[in-house]
């Protein structure tokens, strides 16, 4: 059969490459480009597959005899043999033809192929690295964290770039994080161009974060913390850091603090204390559905869920199963306590150990997915503004008269009613889901920065309905704050590292509490509903007086040439 061939290509250098000893494949005769007939024939090959293995399933429950085929079923089969048949011939042919070529004489030397694929991989591999050479001498030159390289370092680097090590393996193959990082660094300079000059390498522990908080890394970023305080909350005093770039915002939440204080003291009660996890499963009817969602919330089987649920760890303690369904498919949303742990793992571990258990009694059972949005983790919901997620807390304080008016600059009955027509009926005309509030987010934001919790999980955490009420003839006023899924952990996480470990001892929340597990958790939910409660009334405070964009003005814009500020790239 005559085979056509293909035409030869230029090299980086200008020069044709010689084909006289390229092996050829017998696509080269196929109209479509290779890459576009590989996937097509990938793709019939695994959807008939899944489709036959569906309805072998099907006739299997139906006792249906698997001989008795359909007419898509023979247009499937047909499918399956082509594309098994292609894909055959497609991967087999060198294999093959190599066998041939030996036979036939040895008018064709395998040897040779190989020598020319490597001299192709060397011509791309050094037009790439000159094309990156000269934006590679600039980004080194500028970027001052890069440390000196040794000749083995640029090898490593030379195979980064041109892609024969893979950035990821580098801390696996090398052994070293501080020197993958390093590495992964001057090889993204040198691949973009772009120089990483003011992003810091030295000073921190790469081992730390292996496999833990962060992979690939290239450096790491650096926000300033500040400190509130003391907040006065149960009893006790907080010095509460906060790490943010948001000027005025660290002062306004000392102010806060200071009029708690200067007033008497804030109470805080832990209303809920439960991580959720709300797996997706699917009968092949909904009247099944509803015989497992029964099962499941009959109070006679929940022990015997509950003591496979807690095998996942010692601090796991199942609290409820709070099931939903929609149509055929049902969401078992399980709360349990997870200790001082912000508890994921926990309760997602348990969560499978309850529907490998239920697997056994309904065996028709089809497990979507370990996690429907049911629970409802880093969205906005509705069913954690209600129900609650992780720690529900309230947090109230009784700021006097005279302290309203020399701390916060204004008075009473201007606090109460900007509270009702701005935190409450414009949050309402703005369709808010948990947003009845001043500014919660950014308080609970620069609070899990700082103590290395789940930034993301700010978005429900932030859930925050605000109250002021003028009480003592219209002298005081009660301000509190009710947060129903603040989601924080002492334990795990990004609570290990250095500086976050430092702002949690700080607070004296490092660790977990050995004495009452749990406690630690708790009392650092409490903390960040007490610190949301004095950022609230001291941003209210100066959007009732007026002050508000006096005070960013001053304190919140830079009083540099920003268009000087364009680093090289």
């Amino acid at each position: 059969m005559a085979v056509r061939r293909r035409p030869s290509t230029a090299s980086a250098a200008g020069e044709p490459i010689k084909s006289d000893n390229l092996l050829l494949n017998a696509s080269d005769a196929l109209p479509l480009p290779l890459y576009l007939t590989n996937g097509l024939f990938f793709t019939l090959f695994f959807t008939v597959a899944y489709f036959l293995l569906t309805r072998w399933r099907e006739k299997i429950r139906s006792s249906t005899p698997l001989h008795v085929v359909t007419l898509s079923e023979l247009a499937a089969l047909f499918s399956l043999f082509a594309s098994v048949i292609y894909l055959l011939g497609f991967f087999g042919i060198e294999f093959v033809q190599s066998f041939v070529s030996t036979s036939s004489g040895g008018a064709h030397d395998p040897w040779k192929d190989d020598v020319v694929v490597q001299r192709k991989k060397s011509v791309n591999a050094s037009a790439l690295l000159s094309s990156t050479s000269a934006a590679s001498t600039t980004a080194t030159a500028i970027d001052d964290n890069s440390p000196a390289l040794s000749t083995d370092d640029e090898e490593i680097i030379t195979s980064v770039v041109v892609g024969t090590t893979p950035s990821y393996s580098l801390e696996s193959t090398l052994g070293d994080c501080r020197r993958a990082a390093a590495i992964r660094r001057e090889a993204l300079q040198r691949t973009t161009g772009c120089s990483l000059v003011g992003l810091p390498l030295e000073g921190f522990d790469y081992e730390a974060i292996l496999g833990q908080c962060c992979e690939m890394p290239v450096g790491y970023v650096q926000i300033p913390a500040g400190v509130a305080g003391p907040l006065l909350i149960d009893d006790e005093e907080y010095t509460v850091p906060m790490a943010t770039t948001e000027g005025c915002l660290v002062a306004s939440t000392n102010r806060g603090c200071k009029a708690i204080h200067m007033s008497g003291v804030a109470g805080s009660v832990v209303l809920k204390d439960g991580m959720t996890r709300a797996p997706v499963v699917r009968f092949s009817s909904a009247v099944r559905a509803a015989e497992l969602k029964f099962f499941v919330e009959d109070p006679l089987n929940f022990d015997s869920l509950a003591v496979v649920f807690n095998r996942s760890s010692r601090f796991a303690k199942l609290q409820r199963i709070q099931c939903s369904m929609a149509g055929k498919n049902l969401y078992m949303r399980f709360t349990c306590s997870t200790g001082d742990a912000m508890g994921m793992n926990m309760v997602s571990k348990g969560a499978q150990n309850v529907l490998d258990l239920l697997q056994i009694d309904f065996p028709d059972m089809d497990v979507i997915g370990i996690s429907g949005n049911f629970c409802s983790d880093k969205k906005p919901a509705a069913v954690n503004w209600i129900e609650g997620r992780g720690k529900s807390v309230v947090c109230e304080a009784v700021i006097k008269e005279e302290v309203v008016r020399k701390v916060l600059k204004t008075n009473v009955a201007a606090l109460v009613e900007l509270n009702m027509l701005k935190n409450l009926t414009g949050s309402a005309m703005a369709g808010a889901l948990g947003g009845f509030n001043a500014h919660a987010s950014n308080i609970v934001a620069a609070i899990y920065i700082a103590t290395g919790q789940d930034p993301a999980q700010n978005v429900e955490s932030s859930h925050c309905i605000t109250m002021m009420e003028a009480i003592n003839d219209g002298k005081d006023l009660h301000v509190s704050v009710t947060m129903p899924s603040i989601e924080v952990g002492t334990v795990g996480g990004g609570t290990q590292l250095a500086s976050q470990a430092a702002c949690l001892n700080l607070l004296g929340v490092k660790g977990a509490s050995r004495d009452s597990p749990g406690s630690n958790s708790r009392k650092l939910a409490t903390i960040v509903a007490g610190s949301v409660l004095a950022g609230e009334l001291s941003l209210m405070s100066a959007i009732a007086a007026g002050q508000l964009v006096n005070s960013h003005m001053k304190y919140n814009r830079s009083s540099k040439d920003v268009s000087k500020l364009a680093g090289p790239r």
